[in-house]
């Protein structure tokens, strides 16, 4: 394990070499723990975000894991941020205004880092305080909603949405992991209840919500004001004709707005502007090459916004990018306000800068794999050997279910089968007996060191699940079938759900025309399907009446599909248990009379094909 003292009292940035990708969330976790004030990690990519923050808590329990992203939408786009992204990123925003009470981890990616966001003063002014008692109009929250960046639904089911029924409201609130429901007897507030968005039932009561915003860019008075006359300022007057111009004017929101968000604010901050200076900070070596990559392609997309800016009505016409994102200097002078610490998967020359955590990758079986070798036998012997060796040999599977198959598998190559462990901290002292043990890890790959060696299902089969390749549907069938469909048809695409089938409609790119399918989703969200990816679209088999549109970036549909797969999982377990007690259910044997037998035989009045013979044998098998 590395000096966790050496790193806390370090004066200058250290190198923490040799910790293997698999080992960061161990290594973030220990030192979260150990620290007295917040520990920040500055992750290359969103999948390294995620693989840290969903990961870290099984190394330490009581960690408060907060996760910062970036917007999920192109610099210079015409789209918004998910509403769930906006959601996670403002509620993570809200919790570092409190001091940590007791240990935590901030994850983020260097993307999220270089964006500009609100100030904390921004953030402390814009939330509500909701409790009952309180009275406020229907009117005026609708109002105060709206102004916060949410929308409004028929059903709340994804963050950011709310609806109204009469005296009820359904709020999905940003920082909150499920809905808020609040009941008005008039305009008082009488009761807030938690609903669960995906049965829309309630599963208790709050005794008040701090409401959040759902979206950086605000509509209240002052802001469109800043926006107008900023806009004026920049594009000059021919530019109120643009549609943003006016929808901003008339207190609407509209598609990809946040991109202007510097014209909103009084001022922005960054990510930075929220943290403590005495905060423990490290970032990925990875990082670096990643932010290079980013304002590259943040110059790129500007440029091409710039060419054609202001040449048609309602043209693109985008801020300078050091109005939304920090440049390289600006980033590199406020990363010299920490001692950032730089984590390496690589060994580095030794100096006094440099720390060993010993963290190397585990074992790789992939020569065996290329060799068409039993690979779980090769893991067994290998998990035994390093226990005999005095190390703590773990597994680390993605769930209960593969943890029992992995180790029953692992069991028949080499007894004695693996412990089953329920968390880190069982599985570590259940290894200290020299034995494998096999828990519940959601990491993609391992990691070895003087005491611990583990290795994962992806280390052992080389992917984390092996896949059918699916069948290509037919585009041409496909197309036939769009020719019979009509303008305001349903249809479902694979990764974003129901939406509305407007027609085929023919995109230039470049100097040529594209075609594609138009469909629309829930709040006037267009989708554009090249012909060529006809295969991702589906008809909507079912009646279209009271069918709620799912929304661009938001949750509702994967969860839904969730829910199927996990219904067909229990299914497809009850039909195991069903066919397993079938095959150990002992009958007796029957055996026909063979008098009658032949004589009903010589009764039947054709001759059998062979195939049917067979069955007749094989059924008389069975008897």
């Amino acid at each position: 394990m590395p000096d966790i003292n050496r790193i806390l009292t370090a004066k200058a940035p250290l190198t923490l070499a040799v910790v293997a990708r698999g080992a960061q969330p161990l290594v973030l976790a220990d030192l979260a723990r150990a620290a007295k004030t917040r520990a920040v990690f500055i992750a290359p990519d969103e999948a390294a975000m995620r693989a840290v923050s969903e990961t870290a808590g099984f190394f330490a329990p009581e960690l408060d894991v907060i996760e910062f992203p970036a917007w999920d939408c192109l610099p210079y786009d015409r789209a918004s941020p998910a509403l769930t992204v906006s959601a996670r990123r403002l509620a993570a925003l809200h919790r570092l205004q409190e001091a940590p009470k007791g240990p935590q981890l901030l994850v983020t990616t260097i993307n999220a880092l270089l964006q500009r966001s609100v100030t904390p003063f921004r953030v402390r002014e814009s939330v509500r305080l909701l409790k009952p008692g309180m009275e406020i109009s229907r009117d005026s929250l609708i109002g105060l909603l709206q102004r916060q960046g949410y929308s409004r639904s028929d059903t709340v089911v994804d963050a950011g949405e709310f609806a109204v029924r009469g005296s009820i409201f359904d709020i999905f609130p940003s920082g909150l992991a499920q809905g808020l429901r609040l009941d008005f007897f008039g305009d008082e507030l009488e009761t807030l209840r938690l609903f669960d968005p995906n049965t829309q039932r309630s599963t208790g009561t709050a005794d008040q919500h701090l409401l959040l915003p759902a979206s950086e860019a605000l509509l209240d008075e002052e802001s469109v004001k800043r926006f107008r006359s900023r806009y004026r300022e920049l594009f000059g007057a021919n530019a109120t004709s643009d549609p943003l111009y006016q929808a901003v004017s008339d207190g609407r929101r509209l598609a990809g707005m946040e991109h202007w968000l510097p014209l909103f604010e009084e001022r922005l901050s960054t990510l930075f502007d929220h943290l403590g200076s005495d905060d423990l900070m490290l970032i990925d070596t990875g990082a670096l090459g990643a932010a290079d990559e980013r304002l590259t392609d943040i110059a790129d997309y500007f440029a091409t916004r710039t060419d054609t800016s202001g040449k048609a009505a309602g043209s693109y016409r985008p801020l300078e990018p050091s109005a939304l994102y920090l440049n390289r200097t600006e980033l590199d002078e406020k990363l010299a306000a920490w001692p950032i610490h730089r984590t390496d998967q690589f060994a580095q020359p030794a100096s006094d800068r440099v720390l060993d955590c010993g963290f190397a990758s585990a074992r790789d079986f992939s020569p065996e794999r290329a060799r068409g070798e039993n690979v779980y036998e090769a893991a067994a012997k290998h998990l035994h050997s390093v226990a005999r060796s005095g190390r703590k040999a773990i597994i680390a599977a993605y769930s209960e279910g593969s943890r029992a198959r992995i180790s029953a598998i692992l069991g028949e190559a080499a007894k004695p089968a693996p412990l089953l462990a329920d968390n880190w901290q069982q599985a570590l002292g259940m290894a200290a007996n020299a034995t494998p043990v096999a828990t519940i890890l959601p990491l993609e790959s391992g990691f070895s060191n003087a005491d611990i060696e583990l290795i994962t299902e992806q280390d052992i089969l080389g992917d984390r699940l092996v896949r059918r390749k699916k069948r290509k549907k037919d585009a041409d069938a496909f197309l036939a079938e769009l020719s019979a469909l009509t303008p305001g048809d349903l249809v479902v695409h694979m990764d974003h759900g129901i939406g509305r089938y407007e027609g085929l409609q023919s995109i230039p790119v470049g100097k040529s025309p594209h075609d594609c399918v138009m469909l629309s989703y829930a709040g006037g969200d267009k989708l554009y399907i090249p012909v060529e990816n006809i295969d991702v679209l589906s008809r909507y088999g079912s009646d279209n009446e009271f069918v709620v549109l799912d929304r661009l970036g938001g949750e509702a549909w994967q969860r839904r599909k969730a829910r199927l797969k996990e219904r067909i999982r229990d299914i497809a377990h009850a039909l195991l248990r069903t066919a397993a007690a079938r095959a150990l259910r002992q009958a007796p044997v029957l055996v026909p009379e063979p008098a009658s037998y032949d004589q009903f035989s010589e009764g039947f009045p054709w001759d059998e094909t062979e195939d049917q013979e067979r069955a007749i044998e094989e059924v008389l098998a069975d008897l």
